[in-house]
């Protein structure tokens, strides 16, 4: 065999064919010619042979929670598998894969059969199917699974990290501040009674903002409908300690969880003024912008609108209307990594910057890194440490934990991921077979 038939071999194995050698150099021949039409037409065609739903067993709880989130995972002819997430509701959401999956428009829709790779009309093949009943809910939910493996079958075909296939790195690390919902703890410490030593300890580490939940007690008791002014002054005791402690070098974003109506959130919004918060986010429903409009024009705090929306169509409002002064976005909720980025790039249109959501699994957590790291209009991307500590470690082996309160995106082909066997072999993952070919 000669060295030139060697070379084709390997890079046929790698996944690269033809184009993997296009501009490579030869110290006898120089730079080699552009692949040709005939080349490219010689490449292995992939398909999608097989489609499965990952879940895991009733009674598995790691650092305390049963793992909410769902993956799908895409195999094709040629050995490469893509890996896709989406939560929380994995039992309907394993209904409507297979739905897609054995529906008349399943081929249409790129599934079993077709190039993993044509992620565009996949993409909008099962948006039109499902967008004829009303898009949105699980639907979109495994729409985006679906989109993340596609991405991941792509990065892996091609030897490259996603982020480079977005168009390469925007921002060279990424800075992440906190999430710390009710119930969750570090050290023991709960955020409403020990802010001080929360802060502490996410300052030691690097991470200079923190989001947390200060008025949702009320909310709870109120339904949303009313909130007095003793007990906004009880809500905001941690955010005045965090300020007397750190003074502005700690970051404040509060979630209120869109229970609230309009008056109720005015006097919330103007309540934080003094306190120069990063955000205010989720005050309202997502289903009216233009009360989200006068929200936003009636106060000096930054508002956040959310993760509660899909698709760049839904985003579109919030623009035009101005209605937020930061967008934010679910990667496994708004329509994948794809419509992230467009998300994204429709916001930085309007000088509007975007922070990704990130409280789910470990594939939204690599999904939304490598994201984040190519879209220039990134202000900041969530994190939570107790996911990527205890939670992420028991299925990845290299989860990318932040430093210095940053965050890098992994090199490796694909999301990069690198899947741990024992929950498959002990049984806590299961796998389902969808469909196959």
């Amino acid at each position: 065999m000669t060295k030139h038939l060697e070379r084709r071999n390997f890079l046929k194995a790698a996944g690269l064919g033809a184009l993997g050698v296009v501009g490579s150099a030869s110290p006898a021949v120089g730079l080699m010619p552009p692949t040709t039409a005939a080349s490219i037409k010689d490449l292995e065609p992939m398909k999608i042979t097989k489609v499965e739903a990952v879940k895991f067993r009733k009674g598995l709880t790691i650092d305390g929670e049963a793992p909410p989130w769902m993956w799908v995972r895409l195999h094709t002819n040629t050995g490469i598998v893509g890996v896709g997430e989406t939560y929380p509701y994995t039992d309907g959401q394993i209904g409507t894969l297979r739905d897609i999956v054995a529906d008349g428009h399943g081929s249409a829709a790129g599934l079993l059969g077709s190039d993993p790779r044509d992620i565009e009309r996949i993409w909008y093949a099962i948006y039109d199917r499902t967008a004829f009943n009303v898009i949105g809910g699980a639907e979109m939910r495994i729409l985006s699974a679906i989109n993340i493996a596609q991405w991941d079958i792509l990065g892996k075909s091609l030897g490259a990290p996603v982020y480079r296939l977005l168009g390469g790195k925007a921002h060279e690390k990424i800075r992440v501040y906190n999430t710390y919902t009710r119930g969750w703890t570090i050290n023991n410490w709960q955020m409403d009674t020990d802010p001080e030593k929360v802060c502490t300890f996410l300052r030691d580490r690097g991470i200079m903002a923190v989001k947390f939940y200060p008025f949702d007690p009320v909310g709870h008791r109120s339904g949303g409908t009313y909130i007095s002014p003793i007990e906004i002054d009880k809500a905001l005791e941690p955010i005045k300690v965090i300020r007397d402690k750190f003074g502005d070098d700690m970051e404040i974003a509060i979630d209120v969880n869109a229970q609230w109506n309009l008056t109720a959130a005015l006097r919330i919004a103007h309540s934080l003024e003094p306190y120069k918060i990063m955000w205010l986010e989720d005050p309202l429903y997502q289903g009216n912008m233009e009360s989200y409009a006068v929200l936003r024009s009636s106060t000096s705090v930054p508002i956040t609108v959310s993760e509660r929306l899909s698709t760049r169509y839904q985003f579109r409002e919030v623009l035009d209307r101005k209605a937020a002064s930061i967008v934010m976005y679910d990667v496994t909720w708004c329509g994948g990594i794809s419509e992230a980025k467009k998300i994204s790039d429709l916001a930085d249109s309007y000088y509007i910057p975007t922070a990704p959501h990130t409280c789910g699994g470990p594939l939204l957590w690599f999904s939304s890194i490598h994201t984040a790291t190519a879209v220039k209009n990134l202000w900041i991307m969530e994190s939570c440490y107790h996911f990527y500590n205890f939670q992420y470690p028991y299925f990845i082996k290299n989860v990318p934990v932040p430093q210095d309160g940053y965050v890098t995106a992994p090199e490796g082909p694909g999301l990069g991921v690198e899947f741990r066997t024992e929950p498959f072999e002990r049984g806590d993952a299961v796998v389902e077979t969808i469909a196959e070919i």
